[in-house]
């Protein structure tokens, strides 16, 4: 691939396998999408992509995120059986994620969907991180993919839902995110609380409990606060904060 039309703006490196993403340069406004990319060109926001290297190693992706690859790989279903197939059918309709997420392997180059989004790449350390639904894009085998219930209470109050995405293990994952990282906050928690007005936390990890609660102890208070709900956090970890979101 020509590497002249892209940089590398982050880079994350296994043993066996290697999570890049790649910022293009400046693209001319084509017929093809011209209106996506007359508003890139005039917004300054760059395409990007993310590139996964593997060394006899492997990686889950979502569906349909694959763009092409090249070298001595294989692909195969991560389904796992009939009761893999039921238990993955139940999470990802829960997480509003495909339900089959195709497991790539062995030696080669995997070039993932370009997109004008922003993306984060993790390493595990046999830890659990919980993340919005929908923010999962590609990951080792060796983080594993589940859900995390809510509180009944925080899923009717909230807007999160009943379940987010559950990650854990150790090793690289990539996350989808709606701001670019340096726009993202980590609030460090030591037997703490925070609180925060609207979808502001993509994730969280550690020992922390998620509730929504009113903003004032009263009905009255939170009706004429205008503050409404607020999501709590409560324990020792880490939450990500993106306070740009919606602005």
């Amino acid at each position: 691939m020509n590497e002249s039309l892209f940089t590398v703006i982050k880079k994350e490196e296994g043993r066996r396998a290697t999570f890049e993403v790649l910022e293009y340069k400046q693209l001319p406004v084509t017929s093809a999408g011209s209106s996506s990319s007359y508003y890139a060109k005039e917004t300054g926001i760059s395409l990007k992509q993310v590139r996964i290297t593997l060394r006899q190693g492997a990686v889950q992706a979502e569906a349909g995120a694959l763009q092409f690859m090249k070298g001595n790989l294989g692909l195969k279903s991560n389904a796992g059986g009939v009761g893999g197939f039921m238990k993955k059918m139940a999470s990802n309709i829960l997480t509003e994620e495909s339900l089959f997420k195709p497991l790539y392997e062995g030696t080669g180059e995997i070039y993932l969907e370009p997109s004008y989004g922003h993306y984060l790449l993790l390493n595990l350390n046999d830890e659990e991180v919980v993340a919005d639904r929908g923010m999962f894009y590609a990951a080792e085998p060796s983080v594993q993919l589940g859900v995390a219930r809510q509180k009944l209470t925080s899923s009717i109050k909230g807007e999160d839902g009943l379940f987010q995405t559950r990650l854990r293990g150790s090793g690289f994952c990539v996350l989808q995110s709606p701001v670019p990282l340096q726009q993202i906050m980590k609030v460090q928690l030591h037997d703490e609380k925070l609180q925060v007005d609207g979808n502001f936390a993509l994730l969280r990890k550690g020992d922390i409990d998620f509730s929504v609660k009113r903003a004032s102890s009263s009905i009255i208070g939170s009706a004429t606060s205008g503050e409404g709900y607020l999501h709590v956090f409560e324990g020792t970890g880490e939450v990500w904060i993106a306070p740009t979101l919606g602005r």
